[in-house]
């Protein structure tokens, strides 16, 4: 078991890695809209942030030796399914023809000002 970092992601605000690759797997944390460096203020709207989680996740996998394309499980929580339409929009323009099997959630906790976080599994 491997534990990966990246400064080119947002850093843990506890007690946990950015991800963990073990056997041929990587398990990517929980990834909210912070943008690298600017603190704890994630962008405007569903759509904004959408992509930034997913920007977070590639720069992840990247260091991790792996791409949004290895992609295979994705769980995205949301704050409000009301956002769904331009989180699915988003995401599908990031994504590509790339499918990878996928969760929805409600999960109105998440840290302030967040619409989003998401949850990925990649091979390695």
């Amino acid at each position: 078991m491997q534990t990966c970092f990246t400064p080119e992601a947002p850093t843990p605000a506890g007690h946990y890695s950015q991800a963990v690759v073990a056997n041929g797997f990587v398990f990517v944390a929980g990834q909210l809209p912070f943008i690298p460096g600017q603190g704890r203020n994630p962008p405007q709207g569903a759509d904004a942030q959408t992509r930034q989680v997913m920007a977070n996740v590639e720069r992840i996998l990247r260091a991790a030796g792996s791409a949004l394309e290895r992609i295979v499980n994705v769980t995205v929580y949301l704050t409000d399914m009301s956002h769904w339409a331009e989180v699915n929009l988003a995401y599908a323009q990031v994504m590509g023809e790339h499918k990878p099997a996928r969760t929805v959630t409600v999960s109105p906790q998440l840290a302030p000002g967040c619409l989003l976080e998401v949850q990925v599994t990649a091979l390695a």
